[in-house]
């Protein structure tokens, strides 16, 4: 093996390295023999973002680098130069220059650089993406263009996070969950309007995140708010992998933990719970660190 070649394979299995530890398990093959690539981590608060250069190479997510590490998150990608071909669940998307797109890192894909290209990869744990988009679907590979409102609003937003020096976890949580609605629209799946049974469930969110407070609030109240039997309420929760009382449950578990994530915030934790519908703080101590794997003083210190 000639020295070239030597020095251009030391190169890419240490950018291949380096790849599994900023954005997690990737294989990997050259394309050619101009193989050059480089990695830039930007990691502050729950913000981590990474900027990835290549030429030559194809990244891959199989079932074996599936199993070898977490995978509760998804990128999303901001094509800055050059062209990245990218594929995940059939659908095959070519980034150019300002384009952005959704990966989910449980399932395999696949991104090709067969040129020079240069991206944002930007990870948005399945926590956050659910604060937003709740049961909408996901619609990955789907490219959002560069010349759309949003694309330019999200591409500004991004380049702006990663100018900031100094971010504590809430305002970077914050910021996330600012940019995750913006692409909103372009990340959900699409829905037939037509669809009764999607504008009942919809129609029941709502009426839920009206109420959520009231301790009364139950699948009952509910049903009858928004015309339905309870059977039938219960059907139209579980096609969507959740009880009635369960999701009642979490979004208020969910809200609470917001109000513990604001730094300025002075809700006493004995009477959090009551304030946002749990008729009982030991009831609520539990459900909290079942949820979120610690109590609410104990999260609360984490954002402090």
């Amino acid at each position: 093996m000639s020295s070239a070649i030597q020095a251009q394979d030391e190169g890419f299995q240490y950018w291949l390295a380096q790849i599994n530890q900023v954005c997690g398990d990737f294989g990997a093959k050259t394309l050619g023999s101009s193989f050059i690539g480089s990695i830039q981590e930007f990691q502050q608060g729950a913000i981590r973002l990474s900027e990835v250069a290549a030429r030559q190479v194809h990244l891959y997510r199989s079932a074996r680098e599936l199993n070898a590490g977490s995978n509760a998150h998804c990128y999303a990608v901001f094509q800055l130069e050059g062209q990245c071909l990218l594929e995940q669940d059939g659908q095959r998307v070519a980034l150019t220059q300002g384009d952005i797109t959704l990966l989910d890192a449980s399932r395999p894909s696949a991104l090709s650089f067969p040129e020079h290209s240069r991206q944002f990869s930007l990870i948005l744990p399945h926590q956050v993406l659910a604060r937003s988009m709740r049961f909408t679907q996901l619609a990955c590979a789907r490219r959002i263009a560069a010349q759309t409102p949003l694309a330019m609003l999200a591409n500004s937003l991004l380049h702006e996070i990663r100018r900031q020096q100094h971010w504590d976890l809430y305002d970077s949580e914050a910021t996330l969950d600012a940019l995750v609605a913006l692409l909103k629209p372009a990340l959900g799946g699409t829905q037939e309007e037509s669809d009764s049974h999607t504008r009942l469930f919809e129609k029941a969110l709502a009426y839920i995140d009206t109420h959520l407070v009231e301790e009364d609030l139950c699948p009952e109240r509910v049903a009858r708010a928004v015309g339905a039997s309870t059977r039938g309420l219960y059907r139209l929760f579980a096609k969507k992998g959740v009880g009635v009382s369960q999701y009642i449950r979490n979004r208020r578990l969910d809200l609470c933990a917001e109000a513990l994530r604001n730094p300025r915030g002075e809700t006493k934790l004995s009477s959090l719970g009551l304030e946002y519908g749990f008729s009982d703080s030991s009831h609520f101590f539990t459900a909290f660190k079942t949820r979120f794997g610690a109590s609410p003083g104990e999260y609360r210190k984490r954002y402090a």
